[in-house]
């Protein structure tokens, strides 16, 4: 009897011990392939700052459809992820549609807030049915609360791919929120004006955007002839500059402001259209238009960072459309056509600021040549396979829509069309008479990095009724393209200390049934899972019934 109850005793020892030492020491592990629930460094370090609770709601429950459950459950274990990090991280899921009464409100409420539906649709044995969800989190934080997208949109991918796009961003989009909420002294960012840029109404939903990042400000560079030194002073001031569109040509002297601002480490994000013609012009004089130059006097400014940008024009099969009016009065139609000079363009590598986004709708872009030189450039943007480049002046006409392309014409694709250079800057002026004199000139410079893009009007929001829509969204074909997050993942990449822009590189893997066989052989499985357990059970009761009337007689 001893012998036996010895054992007992030492397991049941054992087992008090156990549960007493894992009370004090926590861990986790993660033994997925792809590891998608570790969180890397970057986005610890988001959490660490909270010293009051954090409330996450998260609007994904109730009956949802099956992607959103396997969205739901990730959300779930990444949300778990980051509690483990932080204790005063607290997170619920909620049904924002439960009130059946309050529907319609709880939908105007939502979206007052902006946040913007999903509509599903649904199959299930034939039938189809619309179903409205609301994939966002709201995240709380000492009277601030930041919205956070849990679906990530992309053209022409299946719903299994929305899933897994999604499913890769929910570590980057947490942190994101969290670090947002602990940010405590913003960088500062440069808009520059005076050489004919974009009017703030076509700026406004960027700005607006960004400005839960950074503070903004306005750089004349009018005030270079007057004062050159204040001005450039004024810009130092400055984390990060952005020139968007600009129409008139620089003077040396604001050039070498610029200049000088980069070489003593600004950043800068150049947004450049090096061809003057607009889709207005087109529309506005019955349908032509001629394409001419634009000289902003920048050619040997860029040759020494070893870019150039030229005048001419991406003519590209992958394209996105415009909306043209047929007709008159109350009989006008309003149909989309392709438009070729609006290039929809893909990324073809894995940078952390073209990873895993939506297409970008370029417009009357260029073509950009990397020079040889000691900066790294590294093509973020290229036309697609099936593109040509046309050169300028050229006489551009509407009546292109209704004539099939040659597509034989179209050999010369790949060409870049947006850069980032890294390097080591020396100055464009380096060896040249200055233009003016200024403390501190320098001709070669710290490590820095520079965005170039060769359309300026990838940053320009649509108006409507007088008010900015955003950035991406075309009112007239109601699609979203990938310009806003690609401009702001370029931002944050330029200015990111913490290296939280690198967990977009991340890549998951969430494994999905086969649709086809799971409705082809629907029937079988059923079975198997329902029939065959129940017919099991069955036989294994008659078996056991046969037994006792043999042992037992009974």
């Amino acid at each position: 009897m001893k012998k036996r109850v010895v054992p007992i005793i030492i397991g049941f020892v054992l087992l008090i011990l156990v549960n007493v030492f894992a009370s004090f020491v926590y861990t986790r592990i993660d033994l997925t392939e792809d590891q998608r629930y570790s969180l890397s460094e970057s986005a610890v370090s988001t959490t660490k700052h909270f010293e009051k609770p954090v409330i996450v709601d998260v609007l994904l429950d109730g009956n949802l459809p099956p992607e959103f459950l396997k969205l739901q459950i990730e959300t779930r274990q990444i949300l778990e992820e980051f509690a483990s990090k932080n204790n005063n991280i607290k997170f619920s899921f909620v049904n924002p549609l439960e009130e059946v009464a309050q529907i319609e409100g709880t939908l105007t409420d939502l979206q007052a807030m902006g946040l913007t539906p999903a509509q599903i649709t649904v199959e299930d044995n034939g039938k189809v049915s619309q179903e409205i969800v609301f994939p966002w989190a709201m995240v709380n934080y000492d009277n601030k609360t930041v919205k956070v997208p849990l679906l990530k949109n992309k053209l022409g991918v299946t719903s299994e791919e929305r899933v897994n796009n999604s499913v890769q961003q929910l570590e980057y989009v947490f942190a994101d929120a969290f670090s947002k909420l602990g940010i405590k002294e913003k960088k500062q960012v440069a808009i520059i004006k005076g050489n004919g840029e974009l009017d703030d109404l076509f700026l406004a939903d960027f700005l607006t955007s960004i400005r839960e990042y950074y503070n903004i400000g306005a750089i004349t560079l009018d005030s270079v002839a007057s004062n050159a030194q204040k001005t450039l002073d004024q810009l130092t001031n400055y984390d990060l500059a952005i020139i968007a569109k600009p129409t008139e040509a620089f003077t040396d002297a604001e050039k070498y402001i610029l200049d000088q601002y980069i070489v003593n480490g600004g950043k800068s994000i150049w947004l450049l259209d090096m061809v003057d013609i607009e889709l207005d012009s087109l529309l506005n004089e019955e349908g032509t238009a001629l394409a001419l130059p634009r000289d902003l006097n920048l050619t040997d400014f860029f040759f020494r960072y070893g870019v150039r940008i030229n005048p001419n024009l991406v003519n590209d099969l992958y394209f996105t459309q415009i909306v043209l009016a047929t007709g008159e009065g109350n009989q006008s139609q309003y149909n989309p056509v392709p438009w070729y000079y609006n290039p929809m363009v893909f990324s073809k590598n894995d940078h952390s600021i073209t990873n895993n986004i939506e297409a970008v709708r370029l417009q009357f872009a260029n073509t950009i040549d990397t020079l040889p030189n000691d900066n790294k450039k590294t093509i973020l943007l290229r036309s697609s396979p099936l593109s040509l480049v046309e050169g300028t002046p050229k006489q551009i006409n509407l009546d292109i829509v209704n004539t099939p392309p040659n597509k034989e014409k179209y050999t010369n694709g790949d060409q870049p069309m947006a850069v980032l250079i890294s390097g080591t800057f020396v100055s464009a002026f380096a060896n040249r008479i200055k233009p003016l004199q200024l403390k501190g000139a320098k001709d070669l410079g710290e490590a820095n990095q520079m965005l170039i893009v060769a359309d300026g009007d990838i940053i320009a929001n649509q108006v409507r009724n007088g008010r900015p829509l955003e950035l991406g969204y075309d009112k007239w074909t109601n699609n979203y393209y990938g310009n806003k997050e690609f401009l702001m993942n370029s931002l944050n990449f330029l200015l990111d200390d913490s290296g939280l822009i690198n967990i977009r590189s991340k890549r998951v893997s969430i494994p999905f049934l086969d649709a086809t066989k799971v409705a082809e052989q629907r029937t079988k499985w059923q079975l198997m899972n329902i029939g065959l357990p129940l017919l099991l059970t069955l036989i294994f009761g008659l078996l056991l019934q046969h037994f006792r009337k043999r042992r037992y007689g009974i």
